[in-house]
């Protein structure tokens, strides 16, 4: 069994759609676990109606989105952890996990997976076709190629849970970087790769609210300083809804 977790804070805009066509299109065995950060909106009321269960921060201070990942992955019953964030869609969800599933089946030492992601086509600009690829294409070289294990983003990661639980799942201290941590830290206990035949649709919000020079400049600052410092530079990733 897969078990979904999407981390959440005030996505009432989106969540309900994202957890209504999974319910709808998703045969695979599986459970939908909502793990929200303590949301002001309709979050959690929308997820309650759509989720198998909803795991809800009533801890001090802004969780961080690594603390929602673990939260959620601490209530899951599932051999096969999928973490997505929320305004996230898996066409044809059915066919991409029988593909998903068929990856770690032929290659027992594959502990994590994670696949192309690309904006929704409709509000898909000339920019993030071109940044999409290049990210896309570099992922893949250092998981495929040079075993050195990263992601584009949280936007889809699947792995093993007894490898997750191996290495302690996300470190919660990390604001951003968490997602590309985790895959360095898993591709030293097996094996990590990125799959071009799946793909997964995302609104690209953070891109075109804040522009992707201003972005790319931010990935960079925060990539660098965290392979010298071993944390972000960031000390805060506001959220874009």
């Amino acid at each position: 069994m897969i078990s979904i977790i999407i981390p959440t804070l005030d996505e009432e805009k989106v969540i309900g759609q994202t957890l209504s066509l999974l319910k709808s299109q998703l045969t695979t065995a599986h459970e939908i676990i909502v793990s929200d950060g303590g949301s002001k909106d309709k979050t959690v009321y929308i997820a309650k109606k759509l989720a198998d269960k909803v795991v809800v921060h009533e801890g001090v201070g802004r969780q961080t989105i690594g603390q929602g990942r673990n939260d959620g992955a601490r209530v899951v019953h599932g051999e096969f952890l999928v973490f997505i964030d929320a305004d996230c869609v898996i066409p044809d969800p059915d066919r991409f996990f029988a593909f998903a599933l068929a990856d770690f089946e032929k290659s027992p030492e594959l502990v994590a997976l994670t696949v192309y992601l690309r904006v929704f086509p409709e509000s898909e600009t000339a920019s993030d076709k071109v940044v999409g690829w290049m990210r896309n294409f570099a992922v893949r070289v250092r998981n495929n190629f040079f075993r050195k294990g990263d992601c584009a983003g949280g936007e889809f990661q699947m792995i093993r849970k007894e490898a997750f639980w191996k290495i302690g799942g996300y470190r919660e201290e990390l604001v951003t970087c968490e997602d590309r941590d985790l895959f360095r830290r898993l591709a030293k206990i097996g094996k990590t790769m990125s799959d071009p035949k799946l793909m997964v649709f995302h609104a690209g919000r953070r891109a075109h609210t804040l522009g992707w020079p201003y972005l790319i400049g931010l990935f960079v600052v925060n990539t660098i300083y965290f392979r010298i410092r071993g944390r972000a530079f960031s000390k805060e990733w506001a959220p874009v809804r």
